[in-house]
Parts: structure tokens; sequence; C-alpha cells
């Protein structure tokens, strides 16, 4: 049996930056991946959605004589979304090749608490790390598609993983499910030609991002002929008569309605991988989001932790990468500031969203009395340079002027959410953030002006 100091089941962002940080502080470590380095983030998520988004703000501007008002590409898009996973799944392959780090292909499963066993080989190491991330989930009613009842809906019900494979641009497209990954392919669709209904179980979409933005974000697509039914519960999935497209029957509020698409993609959540791993040779426990781990991400067995998706605590590729941080803090005894409460995220639609800390209507639902400032980017002269001037920001204080967090609709949000968390990190107040001088002209001056 062979013996390591650290194993990590997973090389995707919270698994290969966990290995790099490992490797420099002295450990041996080996790390195992079934598929391919990078994992879901950069193979089947973040980096090939952002890819389209780049390309549809290509298309969206007419000044672009390349491209904009001219006939859409797919194939070229395509083709450069490979170009980039490829670019960075090399990029993570040469990280992987440092010394320290033994890289295997293969799938790995537990034949003990601290043994493994990978393409018929046994490893063992006092620390494991399982960041095996999550995959797309599938409606239950809907049969699997290798099945003879869902053979008919092959290649008209997907998840996201199929859409970013698709070569060519669907006519009519449904999207069940108004979070992160249906907003972002719906926003990138109805720029490439498709024509788009989004249906919503909950009453708002992104439910939970600020209300206020959310309803927003949704009118601003509206606008672009994007359709949302909210309140909408699907009951069926089913082919036309000609088997040339599928019909989506839903429920809105006591009403049965039905919408008619060449291609539904189904965006209604995800789920932990942890098939294939064997976890109950090992005695781990596993609750309905995904393996159980405490508030440093170690399971019930000592010295075995999740991180990532596989937890389902926050899935999001950067919280995989802290929660890695975390760990290794743990394993080698240093201390570390990382504030898990403080967690950025994004929503790259058109225009994009972005998020840190509490929502004004958390606030409200938790008792919290809070100072809420806004901010437009109507009255920006960089937006209005840019011909970005739908946008609205809001900066939420504690009653002593604390900032708690930030909700933002417009060009930019992510950029001004992750500045916004810099200053959480640190504590800082409304009257600190006044006398942080802000260049000009630059989107990040709504953040300044909505509190002056």
């Amino acid at each position: 049996m062979e013996k390591t100091d650290l194993i990590i089941i997973g090389a995707g962002p919270g698994g290969y930056h966990t290995a790099v940080h490992a490797a420099k502080d002295g450990l041996k470590v080996t790390i195992i991946e079934k598929k391919h380095p990078g994992g879901t983030c950069l193979n089947e998520g973040c980096i090939p959605t952002k890819s389209f988004a780049h390309d549809a703000d290509l298309y969206r501007n007419p000044l672009l004589s390349c491209v904009g008002g001219g006939h859409v590409r797919f194939n070229r898009i395509q083709e450069r979304k490979t170009e980039v996973i490829n670019t960075l799944r090399e990029g993570v392959k040469g990280l992987l090749s440092q010394p320290g780090i033994t890289y295997i292909e293969g799938e790995a499963k537990f034949v003990d608490k601290k043994v493994i066993e990978v393409n018929g080989t046994q490893i063992t190491a006092d620390n494991i790390i399982i960041a095996t991330g999550s995959r797309a989930r599938m409606l239950p009613f809907i049969p699997a598609l290798d099945s003879p009842e869902g053979k008919v809906l092959q290649g008209k019900i997907m998840t996201s993983t199929e859409l970013l494979d698709i070569d060519y641009i669907p006519n009519r497209m449904a999207i069940i499910g108004a979070g992160v990954i249906g907003l972002e392919l719906a926003s990138a669709f109805e720029t490439f030609g498709s024509s788009v209904t989004v249906i919503e179980f909950m009453k708002e979409c992104l439910p939970t991002m600020d209300s206020d933005i959310a309803k927003r974000l949704r009118k601003t697509m509206e606008k672009r002929d994007i359709q949302f039914h909210l309140q909408s519960g699907v009951t069926a999935i089913e082919p036309t008569a000609d088997n040339k497209q599928v019909t989506v029957s839903f429920n809105q509020k006591g009403q049965d309605k039905q919408v008619t698409a060449d291609v539904v993609l189904v965006a209604t959540g995800r789920a932990a991988n942890i098939e294939g791993l064997n976890l109950e040779a090992a005695g781990i426990n596993c609750i309905k989001q995904g393996i159980e781990t405490d508030e440093n991400y170690e399971t019930n067995v000592p010295g075995v932790y999740a991180i990532g998706d596989v937890n389902g605590k926050q899935m999001l590729a950067h919280a995989a990468t802290f929660q890695g941080m975390r760990v290794m803090n743990r394993i080698l005894n240093k201390e570390d500031k990382i504030r898990f409460d403080i967690m950025p995220a994004a929503v790259f639609t058109y225009p994009e969203a972005g998020s840190v800390g509490l929502s004004e209507d958390a606030c409200k639902k938790e008792g919290i009395k809070c100072i809420v400032k806004k901010g437009f980017y109507r009255s920006n002269g960089k937006a209005l340079a840019m011909e970005e001037t739908e946008g609205l920001l809001k900066v939420i204080a504690n009653e002593e002027g604390k900032i708690i967090g930030a909700h933002v609709f417009g060009a930019h949000s992510a950029d001004i959410s992750q500045e916004v968390a810099a200053l959480m990190n640190n504590d800082a107040t409304l009257d600190d953030l006044r006398d942080i001088i802000h260049i000009h002209p630059t989107i990040g001056e709504i953040l300044l002006d909505a509190i002056i």
C-alpha cells in the first residue's frame, strides 16, 4: 500500500488549489480526478458560460463591425469556448505537475477510513479531502434519456452540461429555473437568436438576491422579449405529436399552461457527486445537501474533509477554493481570517448582477435594523459613456453604520461587489467608505455617490 501525506479526490478549483498550497508547505500530495482537471467550473460551468456571455456582449454591440449586426457564427463561438477551456485545462495540468504533487486520472473510492483505491492501487494518508463537486439535477418525473421512454426526448431536454456543447441555436428554448445558471444561459441564447421562455416555481427570479435587484434584472430581460412565468410548477415535459419539439406543461397560480420549445434546459439546482465514493466503507455521514461537515469542513471521520459543492454549503468555485485553504490551515495548525459569512457572488447576465452580505429583505426577515443607501447608473458619467445606464446599487449598513451588504445590478456589478467584500472583511463603515478616493470616471463611483 502506498503512503502519502494528503489525498485529494477531485481536481476542481477546491482540489487543485489546495494541492498546490499543500505542496508549497512541504506536504506530499496525491490528487485524483476521474474526468478533466479543472472540475465542473472550468469544463462545464463558470468558464464556458462566461465565454458565451463575452461573445453575446460582442454581438449586442452594433459598433463592432467584425460581429455587430451580422450573422451569429455559433460554430466559432463554440470553437472559442473550447479553446479557452483547453488553455485553462493545460494550465491546471501544469500546476499539478510540480514537485510534491502526484496527479492520477481514475475513479477513487474508499475501502477504509483512511484508505483510497484508484486504478487497482490502494493509497493511504493521514488526511483526505473530498472535492468531487456536483452535477446538474434533473427533474424527478423526466425518464432517463437512455431509457426507451426517454429516447424520444434525447437532444430536446438538456442540463447546462449538454446545452454548453450544443452545435446549433434553438429557435425556441424553454428554461426551467430562474437561478444563476438559467438566467445566464437565457441572456446569452436570446442574444444569439433564440426565443426564450423561463419558468420559475418561486415568486421571483434569483430568490437569494435582493428582491429589488432581482426584479429589475427580470424586467430588463423582459424588455429583450425573454418571457417569464413565475410561481409556476412544471407538471410534465412531453414530445409533440411529430416528435420534433417538446411541450412543457405547468401550473401557474391554479391555471394550467403550456409552452412548446425545440430545447428545454433544466436548471433546477445541482446535486453533490457522492456516488461511487463508497463512503459507507469509511463511515462518512451524508445529509440531503451532500457530505456532512463541521465549520472547518471536517466530516464525522477525523482527518477526512469535504470541500466545495460536495458538502452543499456554498456552491461557488471560489467558496471551494477558500474552504480548501481553511482545511489546509487546520491540518498545518495555522490561523486564518477567512470570513465565510462574507461570500461575494455574481450573475453574468446582461446587465450583470452582484451581491455580498445581507440584503434588505434578509435584514427585515431577521429583524435587523439597517440603513439602506441607493445609487443609480443613470447619473454616472462612465455608465453614460458606455451606454450602460440601466442599473441600481444598494449598500446595506447596520444602525452603527457598519457595512453589512451590497447588492448591485448593472455593468461591473461583480467588481463593485468585490470592493464591498474587501471593505466588509475589514469591518468598514459608511464613514470609512466616504474617505476612500475613487477613480473618475469609473462605474465604481456609484458606490461612493450612493452614500454621500
